[in-house]
């Protein structure tokens, strides 16, 4: 049998890694762009920190229905997010 404990611990540190990323992403940004308030990003690394957080809520949102959730079979739908090309 698994233990859950080590099973949530694993969960965790996946959500925790994808926050990393984005952490990570924007820090590099302020710190290569270090003149004036104002910051530009590319439209690639915009969609980059989405897909991530999109990515995070998708597993944080998996691991609400695993624990026992006893929400209605629509409501438990989930609605997969994605990015718009203008």
């Amino acid at each position: 049998m698994k233990n859950p404990t080590r099973s949530s611990d694993s969960s965790s540190q996946r959500h925790i890694a994808t926050l990393k990323v984005v952490s990570r992403l924007l820090g590099h940004e302020l710190k290569s762009q270090a003149s004036g308030k104002a910051i530009t990003m590319s439209r690639d690394e915009v969609t980059e920190i989405q897909t991530t957080i999109d990515l995070y809520i998708e597993q944080a949102t998996k691991g609400q229905k695993s624990s026992g959730s006893s929400a209605p079979a629509a409501e438990a739908q989930q609605t997969r997010m994605v990015g718009a090309n203008n």
